[in-house]
């Protein structure tokens, strides 16, 4: 499926990744993936989500409120004691996240399906987000295109409505079902729309 996906397309699932990354998220769900299109500014999803008034700081105040990071208390006691025995905590998080990624200290480490340990950097799509790319293949089938774009993955986002990220829209005040018709009409093989310079 992702041989199809366009290099906006390709872009938010690269984007979602690096906001539950940056969030502290263990999995990337819809809302990673709206903070993912919504971080890529000029493509079409930015532009009709801003449009009706979402931007990228909204949507990840939302998110934020809905699913807070880990909680960060405690850190300063245990970086005391450390320092007490010679240890510099802040030197060793900056070893660590040098050689394995930001944050990986505070990504707990998971197992693959065989048990395997694995590193903190690979953060696994939840079911809705894998859904909601899923219905995004089914959106370009549907509107009759070849490839697919940072629209579809928009109207994969609407379909699968149990999602926070179709939530975080919806209380944004946004009619999905507007927002629908207007995607659809936008990403019609007939339809071209200028993007933002």
């Amino acid at each position: 499926m992702f041989e199809r996906f366009t290099n906006d397309a390709r872009q938010t699932v690269t984007q979602a990744q690096e906001h539950a990354r940056r969030l502290q998220h263990r999995h990337i769900g819809t809302e990673h993936l709206l903070l993912g299109l919504l971080g890529n500014p000029d493509t079409l999803s930015a532009q009709i989500l801003n449009e009706h008034g979402l931007t990228l700081d909204r949507a990840e105040a939302a998110t934020l409120r809905a699913l807070p990071g880990p909680d960060q208390r405690g850190g300063d006691l245990d970086a005391d004691a450390l320092e007490t025995i010679g240890i510099d905590l802040a030197a060793v998080r900056e070893r660590v996240e040098a050689t394995f990624g930001p944050g990986a200290l505070d990504r707990a480490p998971s197992r693959n399906h065989r048990g395997l340990l694995l590193s903190g950097r690979h953060i696994p799509f939840d079911r809705g987000a894998k859904k909601a790319l899923e219905l995004s293949l089914r959106e370009a089938i549907a509107l009759k295109s070849k490839e697919i774009r940072d629209g579809h993955i928009l109207l994969g986002l609407l379909r699968e409505a149990e999602g926070l990220g179709a939530r975080v829209i919806s209380s944004s005040g946004i009619d999905i079902a507007t927002l629908r018709i207007e995607l659809e009409r936008l990403l019609a093989p007939s339809a071209r729309r200028p993007r933002a310079s």
